[in-house]
């Protein structure tokens, strides 16, 4: 799908959740101002450690100071399964250890379960903390304003 044609299912799909009335609770627990969220779609799998490499590492540095997200689809699902190879890439911790550094910041972490069922798999294949992807979960991981970078 070409990246226009994605950004436009994005906001499509915000804006009608927007005129269903998603709950606006955030998934974090700060009781303080509303922050930003960064919402970062990881479509890469083994094939391109580049941008698998990269969607990791800038989550992990928005994750400072921001709310985020990651949702992993189409190839991009082959990153969060128990026997994902561990992708490495030069100047970038591998990825096995930086989700491990997002979960443990409490970053949630979603596959696509449509992407799941075409190659085969189940929630059970997924990494340990990783979850199937829940719609509701785009719409509250975050109450100020929402960033999407794509991968």
């Amino acid at each position: 799908m070409r990246t226009h044609a994605k950004a436009a299912v994005l906001w499509t799909a915000l804006a009608a959740a927007a005129l269903t009335g998603c709950s606006s609770t955030p998934a974090h627990s700060g009781a303080g101002p509303a922050r930003d969220g960064v919402f970062v779609h990881l479509t890469r799998g083994p094939e391109d450690p580049h941008a698998v490499s990269m969607a990791l590492k800038m989550a992990n540095l928005m994750a400072a100071d921001r709310d985020v997200l990651v949702y992993c689809d189409l190839k991009g699902v082959q990153t969060v399964l128990k026997d994902a190879p561990d992708i490495s890439f030069p100047a970038f911790d591998s990825s096995h250890a930086q989700i491990r550094t997002l979960l443990e910041k409490s970053v949630p972490i979603y596959a696509c379960p449509g992407c799941l069922k075409a190659l085969g798999r189940t929630p059970d294949d997924l990494m340990p903390g990783v979850r199937v992807a829940d719609k509701e979960a785009f719409f509250t991981f975050t109450r100020g304003r929402i960033l999407t970078l794509d991968y």
